[in-house]
């Protein structure tokens, strides 16, 4: 059975887990239904712009989102970099998901911006993920557990003119009735519905369910994104391009371009070296000085 198909009453999937579990859809469902009075008015056709990347805490929020019964779209932002097996995944079993392909490859777009991403200039989720859902109320499976970043984020996160507010459900519905006259453009809510939520609470609802997740999960991936992203770790990327050496090679035709039109500057002699440079995460001083500088010294002296 494709996980899209599977129907759950939400009695029945309260009486599945832990107590402690269970007050948290109540409140996650509960959530997502006050918001709908603002989704409506902002898409009175589609609702909710769902999101979804394949990865379990999309999941989780996707199958609470069935459970409301709240009119909603579901979308997945694609950037080129996506791992296969994901995207077989949506496809088999979120056949219902829209998957936006992306206008141009990520690839491209370094060649457009001149600069590859990097974790300081992260312009890889701007272009790809977060103009997604503007003018809309867009549902997102963000968790407080994930990183200390995230932990500083509540339920809702408004968005309008360039700043950006955090806010619990009864801070946000007090102004509900301004908040609709600004809201245009590229302006959005954003609803966080399993904020609280932590992996475990992903894991047995998930389990709990018999609801089939990424294959990824059970071959030591801890997190399901895009191919040598810049917020992970090296070593993570050393693995990830072992998997997919195809992503290696088109960094690497990229790389070269930037290098051949003058925009690396970093005296590279070749594309293998900015490519090793890219994945450490170092500043250029700190990668030349580990690599280079360290191996002129004569340690025997």
């Amino acid at each position: 059975m494709k996980a899209q198909d599977i129907e759950s009453k939400i009695d029945e999937v309260l009486s599945k887990v832990r107590p402690s579990l269970a007050k948290k859809i109540e409140y996650s469902i509960d959530l997502i239904r006050k918001s709908e009075k603002m989704a409506l008015r902002l898409d009175p056709e589609n609702g909710f712009y769902n999101t979804f990347s394949g990865g379990k805490d999309s999941q989780v929020l996707y199958h609470l989102v069935k459970l409301a019964g709240v009119k909603h779209k579901t979308h997945m932002n694609l950037t080129s970099v996506d791992p296969p097996e994901v995207i077989r995944f949506v496809k088999h079993h979120y056949p219902d998901v829209e998957l936006i392909k992306p206008r141009m490859s990520i690839y491209d777009m370094a060649k457009k911006k001149h600069i590859l991403p990097t974790r300081r200039l992260r312009w890889c989720c701007a272009e790809f993920k977060e103009t997604s859902g503007a003018g809309k109320v867009t549902l997102i499976g963000v968790r407080k557990q994930e990183s200390a970043r995230r932990a500083k984020r509540e339920e809702i996160s408004t968005d309008i003119k360039g700043n950006r507010n955090e806010e619990t459900f009864d801070q946000w519905s007090e102004h509900e009735e301004q908040m609709v006259t600004c809201v245009g453009g590229k302006d959005k809510i954003l609803v966080s519905p399993i904020i609280y939520w932590t992996e475990r609470d992903v894991w047995e609802f998930l389990n709990a369910n018999g609801i089939p997740h990424c294959e990824l999960y059970d071959q030591g991936c801890t997190r399901i994104g895009c191919i040598c992203c810049p917020m992970s770790q090296p070593r993570q990327k050393t693995k990830e391009i072992k998997r997919w050496p195809h992503v290696k090679r088109n960094w690497l035709k990229t790389i070269q371009w930037l290098i051949d039109n003058g925009y690396i500057d970093h005296n590279f002699n070749d594309a293998e070296t900015g490519f090793h440079w890219w994945i450490s995460g170092k500043s250029f001083d700190k990668f030349y000085a580990d690599e280079f500088m360290q191996s002129k010294i004569d340690f025997d002296i």
